[in-house]
């Protein structure tokens, strides 16, 4: 009789939980939902980075650290995704460097920025990932010599990326990432709504779902 009690205990608590968890996550996604109409800022800054067309009616909200190596294997499989739906995606940018030295990563690809190569900064930086982290550490001397390979002055790098305004930049994203509850790279976000179960094959559902609100056929 105790064991037939104290099982039912465990179904009921296990039930319990899977209820709570689906009802934070749906609370959750609709809070952001509505913080993505009314404080749109909190997901697009000025200053963000963002590839696509200004015409496009699904934006793809990236939260990411260039010394993540999840984010970096993301990369691809999202310029396929706005490939496959030319004009509809727009991808945003913003900057959670969690990894301890990648802050002044972000420092140079801002910087990049100004010299109008950023996108083929992110994506040299990417691909030689392996050669400028170690045990998930920026080594900060190794980059330099890669920088080249996105064809940018390096020495004007140098003095741009201590700007004041860069790390107010980071400052605000770092901000945003805290208020969207963002604590882990990368942290996907599509019109406001957030990937709460984290993959490719998610990722690529919401991703449809939203392409199939703003145009449906």
């Amino acid at each position: 009789m105790k064991k037939t009690i104290f099982g039912i205990s465990v179904i009921v608590l296990i039930a319990g939980f899977l209820l709570a968890s689906s009802y934070y996550k749906s609370q959750r996604t609709e809070k952001l939902g509505f913080m993505a109409k009314e404080n749109a800022s909190i997901f697009v800054r000025e200053h963000s980075p963002t590839l696509g067309s200004d015409d496009a009616r699904v934006y793809l909200v990236k939260f990411t650290d260039p010394a993540c190596e999840t984010c970096a294997a993301f990369s691809n499989f999202i310029k396929q995704g706005m490939a496959a739906n030319l004009g509809k995606i727009k991808l945003v940018v913003r900057y959670a460097p969690f990894h301890h030295g990648a802050a002044d990563i972000v420092r140079i690809l801002e910087a990049a920025k100004r010299q109008g190569k950023f996108w083929e900064t992110l994506d040299v930086m990417y691909k030689t990932q392996s050669i400028w982290t170690h045990h998930h550490q920026v080594q900060l001397q190794q980059i330099w010599q890669i920088l080249p390979q996105a064809g940018l002055d390096v020495e004007q790098i140098r003095k741009d990326m201590k700007d004041p305004a860069i790390t107010k930049i980071i400052e605000q994203d770092l901000a945003d990432a805290k208020a969207l509850n963002i604590t882990k790279t990368p942290g996907f976000f599509v019109n406001g709504q957030p990937l709460e179960t984290f993959g490719y094959r998610q990722l690529s559902e919401l991703i449809e779902s939203e392409i199939l609100k703003e145009y449906p056929k």
